[in-house]
């Protein structure tokens, strides 16, 4: 599966008289909560809005010739198209969380424990069951991380294990097996000498394994093997996905299920199209503004998680388009603020 270069916009083309976007937003509003096209009579009946079902619906027809509407069936009322939904998210003021829906993302992150890569994926199946959408969180990896601890356990059985202990609280602990037979006694060795080697060096730099002793040598050899073979999929990044059932719940149609699990499976794709959207801050791209076709029944939110001024990933959100978006903002932003304090909080204790 490709992916479009695509660059998701944050603007709609035109500005709307009061009243046609007025009842635009009531149109959007009530196709979110009911999932149905919405006629006329229902936006006089449930809004403010000064004008009769006639006047309404002369102005829903203009919405619909200008692109922001389309009519599923001649006689039902009308849904909102990818550019109705880009004005009304591009209008939206959204709300800040109560005092209850703050403390629960707050509870959740106090609650953690664990490794940073069990954080990030606890945190991924968190914000899925708190929004109901497929969540995806991306973590930026030992790329920029250097060694503050390394360190060689004894298995048994020739096998042993090696563990590295990052400067951003990440910890990386990979297995492999002896070529030789070597003792308690060498493995300390061996764990010192590859201690003094990597400490302060990222998985990308280059390490000259220097000769000696051939079964330490050797132990020190195949340890710093194991973690350089140890490279994310995803080009330093690492990323988790909550929530893939939640995907056959939120669309209607098989195809499209597939499509977006067909999507969700390409680990690289997922990634290039979060983190093409998180150098703009909390962004949605709607539809075809993903630039990935499986997608184009679909909304992504996506809010970036920053420490010390840095990217260190993202938290982002896949939904259909008639999605909450308020809600969906509101719970992304929280969940990324709260989640970079975490991981300031790993990245201070080094």
């Amino acid at each position: 599966m490709s992916r479009r270069s695509s660059q998701p916009t944050q603007s709609s083309s035109s500005e709307l008289a009061p009243r046609k976007a007025a009842i635009l937003e009531a149109v959007v509003a009530e196709h979110i909560d009911t999932a149905q096209p919405v006629g006329s009579s229902v936006v006089a009946a449930n809004t403010s809005i000064a004008a009769s079902p006639a006047t309404i619906r002369s102005e829903m027809v203009s919405l619909e010739r200008e692109g922001f509407l389309t009519q599923p069936h001649t006689s039902a009322g009308r849904i909102p198209t990818d550019q109705g939904y880009r004005y009304f998210v591009d209008h939206l003021e959204r709300g800040e969380w109560g005092p209850a829906q703050q403390s629960n993302v707050a509870s959740f992150f106090q609650s953690l424990r664990g490794e940073i890569e069990s954080v990030l994926e606890q945190t991924s199946t968190y914000l899925a069951r708190l929004t109901n959408y497929t969540s995806v969180v991306v973590g930026s990896g030992h790329t920029n991380a250097t060694i503050r601890t390394a360190l060689l356990v004894d298995m048994g059985a020739n096998r042993v294990m090696v563990v590295a202990i990052f400067s951003d609280g990440s910890v990386d602990r990979r297995n492999f097996e002896c070529e030789l037979t070597v003792t308690a006694a060498q493995i300390v060795e061996a764990s010192s000498q590859l201690n003094a080697l990597l400490l302060n060096s990222s998985l990308d730099q280059h390490v000259e394994v220097p000769a000696g002793n051939r079964p330490i040598a050797l132990l020190v050899r195949e340890a710093v093997a194991a973690l350089h073979g140890a490279a994310p999929t995803t080009d330093g990044e690492q990323v988790f996905i909550g929530g893939s059932s939640r995907v056959s719940e939120a669309f209607p149609a098989k195809d499209t299920v597939s499509k977006v699990l067909g999507f969700l499976e390409q680990e690289l794709i997922v990634v290039s199209l979060i983190e093409d959207m998180m150098s703009r801050g909390l962004s949605v791209a709607i539809g075809a503004e993903t630039g990935v076709e499986p997608l184009a029944a679909c909304a992504v939110v996506v809010a970036p998680v920053t420490v010390d001024g840095v990217h260190a990933g993202a938290v982002g959100l896949i939904g259909p388009s008639r999605m909450n978006y308020s809600e969906t903002m509101s719970a992304a932003h929280a969940v990324s603020t709260h989640l970079a304090h975490r991981l300031g909080n790993e990245k201070n204790r080094g």
